[in-house]
């Protein structure tokens, strides 16, 4: 069955904070594969991943020594019920710490519910060198924020939408955070409990009978070392002749490009892109200027109408190339002056 395209699911979820989505093996596989070097002689830190069952803990396991970590790190949230008339026995919040061998996992309680933004917790932060996990949708803002705080090496699945969240943006735009590699439909689904509604999603049950919902909505961001992101875009079409096709905005100096495989190579301006442009963004090859606004501060708008959101982008060498091309008749003209 062909894979509904919405992000309602993820949506419903943030709203509701049901943040059950378990990743899938697969897709860390998928991902964590171009990351080769990243983990040597550094303490992965899974802090929102029960050991007994998560797959980033199990793939940082079964790959400690061929990645070179020094030591792993899980710990997980269990909900502490504060009803003095509940009678029923609470387990305990914990975490593991393997350092590579094989019988010889740490198992330690904690005193509180193993919050990631508990006391305790940033205890465990502080002493990490990566966060790797898939972080509770409806915190990721407070989670990413507190990882920049200590100043932490990151690899973590998100909702697509958080590219529009003004702290993630301003991490991408200052080149302190970007998209991994694989996005979307790189994104195969997540275990989720049985009792999660399956409306606007492929459903499936896979080989251990867990419930896989799929999405379109999500990414990998991270702050690690990564070859493809310097990669050129390829760009194919032309603005000269073809003005047309990139109506101007009607408060910003710039065209709007509704595709990023039709950016024009010989457009000096300003250029609106979608937001999945990040997915290819060379920040050798393009500066990113500024999120969704006009000169005004307004939305951009076309005729009075607003495209969904757009992220302002100059190609950075050809502002270079043209900057080079005009030097020489700037020396001249200051020359002639000074004469």
């Amino acid at each position: 069955m062909a894979r509904q395209a919405t992000n309602e699911l993820l949506q419903k979820a943030k709203k509701s904070k049901s943040d059950e989505f378990y990743t899938q093996l697969c897709d860390i596989e998928r991902e964590l594969i171009h990351y080769p070097d990243s983990f040597r002689a550094k303490v992965v830190y899974c802090n929102c991943d029960d050991a007994r069952v998560s797959n980033f803990y199990r793939y940082f396991k079964e790959h400690f020594e061929t990645l070179g970590l020094k030591a792993l790190v899980a710990s997980c949230y269990i909900e502490q019920s504060h009803d003095s008339l509940d009678n029923v026995p609470h387990e305990n919040a914990f975490y593991y710490i393997y350092k590579g061998n094989i019988d010889a996992e740490e198992v330690h309680y904690f005193k509180g519910d193993g919050d990631f933004r508990s006391r305790e917790c940033e205890d465990l932060l502080q002493q990490a060198d990566v966060v790797v996990t898939n972080p509770p949708f409806s915190l990721f803002r407070e989670f990413i924020s507190q990882i920049v705080k200590y100043g932490k090496q990151f690899l973590v699945i998100g909702n697509v939408n958080a590219i529009t969240y003004k702290e993630i943006f301003d991490l991408i735009q200052h080149d302190k955070a970007w998209l991994g590699v694989n996005l979307g439909r790189g994104i195969s689904g997540f275990i989720v409990p049985d009792y999660y509604a399956h409306y606007g999603t492929e459903v499936s049950i896979n080989d251990q009978g867990q419930t896989i919902i799929a999405t379109n909505g999500c990414l990998w961001l991270t702050n690690l070392a990564l070859a493809q992101r310097y990669e050129d875009i390829n760009l194919t079409k032309v603005y000269t002749g073809n003005e047309s096709s990139y109506p101007k905005y009607d408060n910003c100096d710039g065209i709007n490009v509704n595709r990023t495989q039709d950016i024009p190579s010989d457009y000096n301006g300003l250029m609106g892109v979608p937001i999945t442009f990040l997915h290819k963004y060379n920040p050798e090859q393009f500066e990113i200027v500024r999120f969704r606004k006009g000169d005004d501060g307004k939305d951009l708008q076309i005729k009075g109408k607003c495209p969904y959101f757009r992220i302002l982008i100059r190609n950075k060498r050809l502002a270079k190339q043209l900057h080079h091309d005009q030097s020489p008749k700037i020396d001249s003209l200051q020359r002639n002056v000074a004469i």
